[in-house]
């Protein structure tokens, strides 16, 4: 329709004085097939890590088959609904090179970094933060992390190596945090700018001046420190700008309800983990559909789970070392328990996401959601054979439905195919025995 644009608003008069009121993500602000704005812009590809503790147990995980004709063994069968959404990738190595085993964190900083710890820490950045670079500097918020845990500690996302960001645990804080007075309402007939952003944003224009006159009047290696933190500066007007201005409507923007107080369970119970998962999924789709970010990161609980199975008196952890295997299964029966639970919570993850219509799909079909862990088999926490999972198409540049045998290869393969189907420019990834060019043609569209 010539001259009608998704900022479209409809203008009248009201007791006198003029108002707008924005119009809703109309079909008629998309392209014939709705898979595009009007004018040609597509939709937003959004990405999203989510990560489980100690890995799983081959026999009952990993399907005999490989490509689509594949089953879903019993400890992922609450996947198989969402066959068609999902990619399962088996057979990852997370190779340590020289590097000392550190136990549960070796093999997730390898997946999130391409590199092995020097002791416990990182040696560099987290992928996923840059992607967040590529894609969400400029929203509300460049990233959001969150976690099932009861700890803030529990994240696996780093702005350098020694600066992880701090995972969101309480439903109650996090909703007020999306939701609370600072949140603009892409839909709403008003749009009035919080005073407290407004006088951020006056504050720091007033100290960018001040940093502009200090500037030339020090040495070499202040210039570079100020230069940095002039970035971090200009990072952090362009999010004030954003939340300064009215937003775009967007059908799918339906704030989440608050959590109740009630259901504020904080501890370690299997229950209680699950609970606060789903209510952090919840929160975090929508903050995905109402565009606060475009990268989140979630952790069901923490790599070395201490999660309580009740009426069992040892937590996941330890139970995958001391629990028998059972001679008539052929595995450790309580720790699969665990395993499965993961999986349902990241079949509920997915979901979420599967549910919230966006355009002709849903907002899953606009996004690329990796699921990694930090070891293979769950007993013997190796560091081979280890899975990993893709939910959504990217924008449909990834397919689904796919069991893929990676035959050792590294992790960091799914980095850099990662990386690059979010629009990055990169030509490799990882070092030493994890360095590779090579992206998962295999899941590739």
């Amino acid at each position: 329709m010539k001259n009608f644009s998704r900022r479209r608003v409809l203008r009248g008069m009201l007791n006198g004085g003029a108002i707008t009121v924005g119009l809703p993500l109309l079909d008629a602000f998309l392209n014939t097939n709705g898979t595009a704005f009007a004018d040609g812009k597509p939709l937003p590809v959004r990405f999203g890590l989510w990560s489980w503790g100690l890995g799983m147990n081959h026999s009952i995980f990993v399907p005999k088959k490989t490509g689509k004709d594949f089953e879903f063994p019993e400890e992922i069968a609450c996947l198989a609904p969402l066959k068609d959404q999902i990619n399962l990738l088996t057979n990852f190595s997370a190779f340590r090179d020289a590097a000392g085993l550190v136990g549960h964190v070796t093999g997730w900083i390898i997946s999130r970094t391409g590199a092995p710890p020097s002791g416990n820490n990182l040696t560099a950045e987290t992928w996923d933060i840059k992607i967040a670079n590529q894609i969400s500097r400029q929203q509300r918020f460049k990233t959001l992390t969150a976690t099932g845990s009861a700890n803030a500690r529990t994240s696996y996302s780093y702005e350098d190596p020694n600066t992880p960001n701090p995972a969101e645990y309480s439903p109650l804080d996090f909703y007020a945090r999306l939701f609370g007075p600072d949140f603009n309402d892409p839909n709403a007939k008003e749009f009035k700018p919080s005073p407290r952003i407004m006088s951020r944003k006056s504050a720091l224009s007033a100290v960018v001046e001040d940093m502009a006159w200090l500037n030339k009047r020090v040495g070499a290696d202040d210039k570079a420190r100020l230069d940095k933190y002039f970035t971090g500066l200009r990072h952090l007007e362009k999010q004030f700008d954003q939340q300064l201005t009215k937003p775009d409507p967007i059908a799918a923007c339906r704030p989440a309800a608050n959590p109740k107080e009630a259901e504020m369970k904080m501890g370690n119970e299997s229950q209680y983990v699950e609970q606060r998962h789903k209510m952090m999924a919840d929160l975090l789709a929508m903050a995905i559909a109402c565009d606060q970010t475009r990268v989140i990161t979630m952790a069901y609980d923490d790599m070395s789970s201490n999660t309580v199975k009740p009426g069992y008196e040892k937590p996941h952890h330890t139970s995958t070392h001391e629990e028998p295997i059972d001679e008539k299964l052929g595995y450790q029966p309580t720790c699969s328990w665990f395993t499965r639970r993961s999986m349902e919570g990241f079949a509920y993850f997915v979901k979420a996401f599967a549910d919230i219509k966006e355009g002709d799909g849903t907002l899953l079909d606009n996004m690329l959601v990796v699921a990694d862990t930090d070891h293979g088999d769950a007993r013997v926490h190796s560091l081979e054979n280890m899975p990993m999972f893709t939910a959504g198409r990217a924008g449909g540049k990834f397919k689904t439905g796919l069991h893929v045998d990676m035959k050792g290869a590294p992790l960091s393969r799914m980095a850099l195919t990662a990386m690059r189907t979010m629009g990055m420019d990169i030509q490799k990834f990882g070092g030493g025995s994890n360095l590779t060019s090579d992206s998962i043609s295999e899941i590739l569209v």
